[in-house]
């Protein structure tokens, strides 16, 4: 199982990016999958997830600033963030729920005020 994110970088507060996390070795279509992120000397926590059918879910932390969304086709998982805080600084991953498969390195995600 691989699960590679990219996107991240440093940014503005009030930016936006979008991260992309492809997945190989799973049978992506069929799995629910999810957005991560651990900030400096926190534990991970839930982001955002996406089901196989389409529906979505957001922390109360990103709601309404983030959108997550599949492409089955590409096995790829996207998040797109706006108006980013400097709260959102940590480096986020893409996984099944409850982190089902390994963990990926995740991207950097980097706010500055």
């Amino acid at each position: 199982v691989q699960l590679q994110a990219s996107g991240g970088g440093l940014v503005q507060a009030g930016g936006s990016l979008r991260l992309s996390c492809v997945a190989s070795g799973i049978f992506f279509s069929l799995n629910d999958m999810a957005w991560y992120r651990q900030a400096p000397g926190k534990q991970r926590e839930w982001v955002a997830s996406v089901s196989i059918t389409g529906h979505t879910d957001y922390a109360d932390s990103v709601k309404d600033r983030a959108t997550v969304s599949r492409d089955n086709a590409k096995n790829t998982i996207y998040l797109q963030m706006n108006n980013l805080k400097p709260e959102d600084t940590a480096v986020y991953y893409c996984n099944g729920l409850c982190g089902k498969f390994s963990w990926g390195q995740g991207t950097q995600v980097t706010v500055s005020s």
